[in-house]
């Protein structure tokens, strides 16, 4: 089965704001940040795998909303955030992201493991195939920024699926620059645990005409 994904206005990046150094960055969000995205990462498992009574639902529905409203005064803009920008933290301490960790990374080809969480289920103990391609989607940008060291957008991305991907099981994700046609960056990945193959990938990502400048 192949899943097809468009995102014409999706900008895609894997490095630190152009506004601050490398040593500032692990700064951002203070030394418990890694902690603060751990905790918050298993609330999301927690939350996917619970059947609350209506008492428990109220307690929490109370208790987040006082704590959205603290962190909603901590708000930033993008370019300010750490949720990208926290190269010491798995995928670069974006919440959104499956928490993903690089291994190797040379000029455009790319080694990392991921592993997927109870949040990320999609049936059977197996990753949801919608998760697999952002995945995909991260690295492919990470591999792509390592080529010319600049922006790119996401023009498509296919995933095929070849066996299910177990969850709390580090798997290895591969993705490498293809060939390099201009601006153009056409890409392929493969998703293993160990040696079974679980998804491959192809994409093409486009750099812009002019260097994005951060905020």
């Amino acid at each position: 089965m192949t899943n097809s994904l468009k995102a014409d206005n999706h900008i895609e990046g894997s490095t630190p704001s152009a506004k601050t150094s490398g040593a500032e960055d692990v700064l951002r969000g203070g030394p418990h940040y890694g902690e603060f995205i751990e905790k918050v990462r298993t609330l999301m498992d927690r939350a996917r795998a619970a059947c609350p009574s209506d008492e428990l639902a109220l307690e929490a529905i109370a208790r987040l909303d006082e704590l959205n409203d603290r962190l909603d005064g901590a708000k930033v803009d993008e370019w300010s955030s750490p949720a990208w920008t926290r190269h010491d933290l798995p995928a670069r301490g974006n919440i959104t992201l499956p928490p993903t960790e690089i291994l190797h990374n040379d000029a455009g080809n790319l080694s990392a493991t991921v592993r997927f969480r109870g949040y990320h289920l999609g049936v059977s103990d197996a990753a949801h195939g919608g998760q697999i391609g952002v995945t995909f989607d991260e690295q492919f940008s990470i591999a792509a920024w390592s080529a010319i060291n600049n922006f790119k957008r996401t023009a498509y991305l296919n995933v095929t699926y070849r066996a299910p991907a177990p969850l709390n099981k580090d798997l290895t994700v591969r993705t490498w620059v293809e060939r390099q046609e201009g601006r153009k960056f056409f890409l392929r990945g493969e998703m293993l645990d160990g040696d079974l193959l679980c998804a491959e990938a192809e994409a093409l990502f486009i750099a812009p005409q002019e260097p994005t400048q951060a905020g």
